[in-house]
């Protein structure tokens, strides 16, 4: 148990009764459930050193040492002196401020942690908080540890004014140098979580996980009520309502947090490194890729569409559930909304750790692919990827990215939202990402909806794939005047496998199972992860100004003369 005072931790009563549901629970039962209340999920607030035991290792936590900051530095008097509140809320807490800091491992991997204590003048950042957070920030550079804060607080301690709203400012350059530094962060919110450490440091982490019902703001409820004279909607600011618009990467009950923090503890590379645990793919054998045209099966273009809109073909969730340890699904734009019909996140690639980012239609039945809007992505899809993206580049991890869409979504909540400028920004971030990327177009790449997953350095196609300007039946209905004219206008487009590979458009072709990946996920994941293996080994030695130069000129030269100097390396047939 995680103890660094001499106050005895008060024993659980021998019953509880629910704040939310009123129903008795059993004490001990309730302490071996985390505290959660077994018939209606409740979570109930806990201790910092409750916490701290819940979430880490036995026996591996040490404290860091305490900073001293100003104590009273404005003499403040309300209804009694801050000083005397001060005082009380030590003695009744056993705790020298509303944060404890700690070294310490969650299964087995190292960390730092922050965890915040509302017992403690309602968890207010004053001084003193802001002190502890930027030494465990700072611990965490020093010793190159991923940062993982435990929040919960009422807001700013009014009683150190404006020295109070300073920590914000002070918390957050912190939080900046980690950025700069590639070291992970990832934030807990807590019930409750507003004001000034909401708009700060708990907010600014890689990462962001909730537990259920957590509320976190920067105004209050009643606030808000009061100012605006509205009334608020049912959940509104809970963490559920926070992972629906975008603001949150998960909410995890309690009993499931430590091993959500280990995965995303072991997906994250060494910062700076790109790292490779496997041995290096296609030594000893063929290459996983098919590179010459002549080698890939002809297939009527049509065929190819329809092969490549199959409701049965694996999704980039089954492709994870295949290829990837201990994948961790990231939500949110940070900004308004979820996408569904993008998805992505860090795991393991035979032994590698790699951020995932595709599309997905949601899998054979209608229910789900209008859920997940057949693939086609709204500007929050965009920036959820690119936030992914950039969080890949922070901690140097290979961006792999698995594109099946008809295109972007083209509904007028999307054109109001900036789809336009949602896709221009992904085609320049990708352009200029510092680590390795690599794209596969498992099923449809449709126009530019598919093009902002794909500016990579090794653009793969599925033997399944397609990939085209416009879809065949729009091409039809714009150029033939007849939609009938579709299987047509897919032969003149050159869409298919072959002809992308002959126009040098793509860089090999995937093989799939006979009969297609939809027949057989696990041989379509297998092939599809020798082939991904196979680009990896080769990027990953490059150094970033390699990976930007020649991903650079690979786009450069398209639609250029091969005898032209700046088309120089296009291949042949063009």
């Amino acid at each position: 148990m995680v103890q660094f005072d001499d106050r005895p931790i008060a024993p659980t009563p021998e019953w509880v009764r629910c704040e939310r549901c009123e129903g008795l629970v059993y004490g001990k039962r309730f302490g071996r459930n985390h505290h959660v209340c077994p018939d209606c999920g409740s979570h109930a607030r806990l201790t910092a050193h409750a916490r701290l035991d819940q979430l880490l290792d036995p026996d591996s936590a040490s404290p860091l040492d305490f900073v001293e900051s100003l104590h009273d530095p404005l003499e403040f008097t309300d209804t009694r002196p801050y000083a005397d509140r001060l005082a009380e809320a030590r003695a009744a807490t056993g705790l020298r401020e509303a944060v404890v800091c700690v070294r310490g491992r969650i299964e087995g991997r190292p960390v730092v942690v922050a965890a915040m204590d509302f017992r403690f003048l309602g968890g207010s950042l004053g001084c003193g908080v802001g002190a502890l957070i930027t030494e465990a920030a700072a611990t965490s550079l020093r010793e190159r540890v991923p940062l993982l804060m435990v929040v919960a607080s009422g807001g700013a301690r009014m009683q150190e004014g404006a020295l109070s709203l300073m920590q914000m400012a002070k918390t957050v350059q912190a939080l900046t140098e980690l950025d700069e530094a590639g070291v992970l962060t990832i934030s807990l919110i807590t019930d409750p979580t507003y004001g000034g450490v909401a708009a700060s440091f708990a907010t600014l982490a890689d990462v962001i996980l909730a537990e259920p019902g957590a509320r976190m703001g920067f105004a209050g409820p009643r606030v808000i009520e009061q100012t605006t004279g509205e009334r608020l909607p049912e959940g509104f600011q809970t963490a559920e309502f926070l992972l629906a618009h975008g603001m949150v990467d998960d909410v995890v009950p309690r009993s499931g947090l430590r091993a959500t923090l280990g995965r995303l503890l072991g997906a994250a590379a060494p910062a700076g490194s790109h790292g490779r645990a496997s041995a290096p793919h296609g030594d000893d054998g063929p290459s996983p890729v098919l590179r010459d045209p002549c080698g890939v099966p002809e297939r009527d273009p049509w065929e190819t569409v329809r092969l490549a809109r199959h409701p049965n073909r694996p999704t980039v969730l089954d492709y994870a559930g295949h290829l990837l340890e201990g994948f961790q699904e990231l939500h949110g734009d940070r900004l308004a909304a979820d996408c569904p019909a993008i998805v992505g996140g860090p795991g393991r690639l035979d032994g590698r750790p790699v951020m995932l980012i595709g599309h997905h239609k949601g899998g054979p039945g209608l229910t789900a692919r209008r859920r997940h809007t057949f693939g086609m992505a709204t500007p929050a899809g965009y920036r959820k990827a690119a936030r992914l993206m950039r969080l890949a580049e922070k901690l140097g991890l290979p961006v792999v990215t698995l594109i099946d869409t008809p295109g972007a979504n083209p509904g007028p909540e999307s054109e109001r939202g900036g789809q336009a400028v949602a896709i221009a920004e992904s085609l320049r971030l990708m352009s200029r990402l510092a680590v390795p990327v690599v794209a596969v177009l498992t099923g449809e790449g449709g126009s530019g909806g598919a093009l902002a997953l794909a500016v990579a350095d090794r653009v793969l196609v599925s033997e399944g794939g397609m990939y085209s300007v416009i879809s065949p039946e729009g091409c039809a209905a714009i150029l033939w005047k007849e939609p009938q004219a579709a299987p047509t206008a897919a032969r003149a487009l050159r869409l298919d496998a072959r002809e992308l590979l002959r126009l040098g458009i793509v860089d090999g072709v995937v093989p799939e199972p006979p009969g297609g990946a939809h027949g057989d996920h696990a041989g379509a994941a297998a092939l599809l992860g020798s082939a991904l293996g196979a680009a990896l080994d080769e990027l990953i030695p490059w150094d970033p100004g390699r990976l930007l130069c020649e991903r650079g000129s690979r786009f450069h030269r398209f639609g250029v003369e091969a005898g032209n100097p700046a088309g120089a390396g296009v291949p042949a047939g063009t």
